[in-house]
């Protein structure tokens, strides 16, 4: 039953919070579908409610709408890999799948910064080729860093100065 009310909320948030549902008729077609993909998947068996949400939980870390973007366009792809086994003779799965091909190609600069990450991580800092390169951008990095933070700072402070609070 958790997994039920989920899906439909996550695939929701992303519909509406990237604009691909026009209308709330959209909306109800695609919770329509999505209830019989939960049939498909006896989703309301005991064992969904283990061990908490698995998607939902890790949406509510991330606020700004570029941060989003990134975890999104990782849960989308996590949909279609799950529905890639499904039976696509089904209107439903098809109905769905679309819908997050759709969703996906909005979030392609979100699937690219995943991949940075991903390459981020197989990075072998062990190596001293890639130490002695890290080492010689370590001044560019610390400098990006304090732009980020200090333009973070002169907005709050041109808010302070704005607000009458």
């Amino acid at each position: 039953m958790a997994f039920q009310t989920y899906s439909l909320f996550v695939l929701s948030i992303i519909m509406i919070s990237f604009g691909h549902v026009e209308n709330r008729l959209n909306l109800l077609q695609l919770q329509n579908d999505i209830d019989k993909l939960k049939a498909d998947f006896n989703s309301s068996h005991s064992d969904v409610a283990d061990g908490g949400p698995i998607f939902t939980e890790r949406l509510s870390s991330w606020t700004e709408r570029n941060e989003k973007r990134i975890i999104l366009s990782q849960i989308i792809s996590m949909y279609l890999k799950m529905l890639e086994n499904t039976d696509r003779s089904k209107a439903h799965v098809r109905n769905i799948t679309e819908e997050l091909h759709t969703l996906k190609e909005s979030l392609s600069d979100g699937s690219k910064k995943i991949e940075d990450l991903k390459d981020l991580t197989k990075l072998q800092m062990s190596d001293l080729k890639i130490q002695r390169k890290a080492v010689n951008e370590l001044f560019i990095v610390l400098q990006k860093l304090g732009d980020t933070s200090s333009s973070h700072k002169r907005k709050r402070s041109q808010f302070q100065r704005l607000c009458k609070c």
